[in-house]
């Protein structure tokens, strides 16, 4: 058996902790068979191979008498990066309980859990749905619409260095003035509109225009206003950081990728990843 989650790229601009977007970059595992103690194989420093790897451990807090496997870890997620990597092993280890101990847990209730054990949505859902989701989490009460995401373009700047979400997250203040915080949700509300009739121009437009997070955490990403700059040299309808970053997501009319992908790489030394919207969330194959 094998299970596949998405790489997802969170908030999109204004949409802190409430949008998320699925994207192609996997994480594989695959069930090898039943053993007498927990074993992952995977290539990834500095993480766990046995049950006190966060995979292992949120399957076992779905079900806790699972029967131990053996399994295989393959991850294209950069970790700490901003591309949902935490929320894809989440995910994956839900699947893994739902699979081996024959749940028959719905999405829904996927997510739910999901959400428990992240403390928000916005990468857990399009992990699970794939696409576009935009979702709330508040007083325990989960909500959540998944739509299509307009034809685009992704081109991920993925840094060398980590950014760990508790460190952005230090960045950020505790209080918005009111006249601030009306400002940044009516932007919000402007990505999201765009976004759900397909206009990318004006959603793009609103993402630039973020009032709770970027403004912060730009200083962290150096390389941000940059690469912001390039795209808007080659038509992008948007430039944001990925979730608490330190991605740069680069969103742009599909014509024009080809082009931006050669100058920023002939410009920036890191990784660069050639994406689009992943549909399918995470799925099974035997």
């Amino acid at each position: 058996m094998k299970i596949k989650v998405p790489a997802t790229s969170a908030n999109l601009g204004p949409g802190f902790d409430s949008i998320g977007l699925a994207v192609t970059c996997y994480l594989v595992l695959d069930v090898l068979g039943e053993s007498s103690a927990w074993f992952i194989e995977h290539d990834l420093p500095g993480i766990p191979h046995d049950e006190t790897n966060l995979l292992i451990q949120t399957a076992l807090a779905v079900c806790p008498d699972l029967q131990p496997h053996r399994l295989r870890m393959r991850s294209e997620i950069p970790l700490a990066r901003g591309l949902g990597s935490s929320s894809s092993v989440i995910v994956a280890g839900i699947e893994l309980a739902n699979q081996l101990a024959d749940l028959g847990l719905s999405d829904d209730e996927k997510l739910e859990m999901a959400t428990q054990i992240e403390g928000h949505p916005d990468n857990v859902a399009p992990a699970i749905f794939g696409n576009l989701v935009v979702a709330s989490y508040l007083n325990q009460s989960l909500d959540k619409i998944v739509v299509d995401f307009p034809e685009a373009a992704l081109v991920a700047y993925v840094p060398a260095y980590e950014l760990k979400t508790s460190d952005s997250r230090q960045v950020l203040p505790d209080n918005l003035a009111f006249k601030e915080a009306v400002l940044g949700s009516s932007v919000a509300n402007m990505v999201v509109a765009g976004l759900l009739t397909g206009d990318l121009t004006k959603a793009g437009r609103a993402m630039s225009q973020d009032r709770f997070h970027e403004p912060y955490r730009q200083a962290l990403v150096p390389e941000f206003a940059a690469i912001r700059s390039l795209g808007q040299d080659h038509g992008a309808y948007a430039t944001y950081l990925s979730g608490a970053g330190p991605t740069v997501m680069t969103m742009l009319p599909v014509g024009q990728k080809s082009a931006f992908l050669e100058a920023i790489k002939s410009q920036f030394p890191d990784q660069v990843l050639d994406l689009a919207v992943d549909c399918k969330g995470v799925c099974v194959e035997d």
